[in-house]
């Protein structure tokens, strides 16, 4: 595989990785609750095929960090989208992660009662 098509394939998998981030971060935002199984089982079947991306540019020793020297055959306008969109997939992903824990820990947190009155006239009592 030529060093350009290894790059579309990777920014192919990042932008399917950032659709399923937005439709996670629809769904938190509307239902308020953790998202389905279905939707992590595609989240972890696009991390699997990121890893397999990222392993295909190590092999051709492609650096998608903005200083990487040009090289022939490397189109420098998609090695610069993929990384834009890897930077959206972190923005999406931390928020993601922000919600998830917000609706969790409301979820988990039970209703305040108010303590018995005995109990508070033990607390602000007079003291012998």
């Amino acid at each position: 595989m030529s060093p350009s098509e290894t790059i579309h394939q990777h920014l192919q998998i990042c932008d399917e990785i950032h659709q399923l981030s937005l439709e996670e971060n629809r769904f938190l935002k509307q239902q308020q609750r953790a998202p389905d199984a279905e939707l992590l089982d595609r989240k972890r079947a696009l991390l699997a095929s990121l890893e397999g991306s990222l392993a295909a540019l190590k092999a051709l020793n492609i650096s998608l960090a903005a200083q990487a020297p040009a090289r022939p055959g490397i189109d420098k306008a998609l090695m610069e989208k993929a990384r834009s969109r890897i930077m959206q997939i972190l923005h999406l992903d931390r928020e993601n992660e922000q919600l998830l824990f917000r609706y969790s820990m409301g979820a988990a947190r039970p209703a305040a009662t108010p303590p018995p009155p005995s109990q508070l006239q033990k607390l602000y009592g007079p003291r012998l």
